[in-house]
């Protein structure tokens, strides 16, 4: 016998429990020379290409964390306009080895802590 309390309770505790696995999932990449990053403040997409298999932007900080094969690399100062470009680049490794690649370097800064 279901009652409108008790499936009221049973939908309260589904969300509660949902809530507290999707937190505790939280996904964190290692970025090769980086070390671990988390992805909770990014937007990542994942593309269809050959070479380029992820692009991960966190616009408020213009910080790019991307799998390239199987390889997370980060880039730092990449503007959303290039982001933008790039996603919607036809071919992303080409994209990535003209305007990505050789740019946007994090030894110079921009890491956010």
């Amino acid at each position: 016998l279901w009652n409108g309390k008790m499936i009221k309770k049973i939908a309260i505790i589904t969300i509660i429990l949902l809530g507290a696995f999707s937190a505790s999932n939280a996904e964190n990449v290692y970025v090769k020379y980086q070390g671990t990053v988390s992805l909770d403040n990014f937007d990542c997409t994942n593309t269809i290409s050959s070479f380029v298999n992820r692009i991960c932007h966190n616009d408020k900080y213009d910080y790019v964390v991307v799998l390239l094969n199987t390889t997370y690399y980060h880039y730092c100062r990449i503007p959303s306009s290039t982001v933008n470009s790039w996603l919607n680049a036809s071919s992303k490794g080409k994209f990535y080895l003209s305007n990505i690649k050789g740019r946007f370097d994090c030894r110079l800064g921009g890491i956010p802590k």
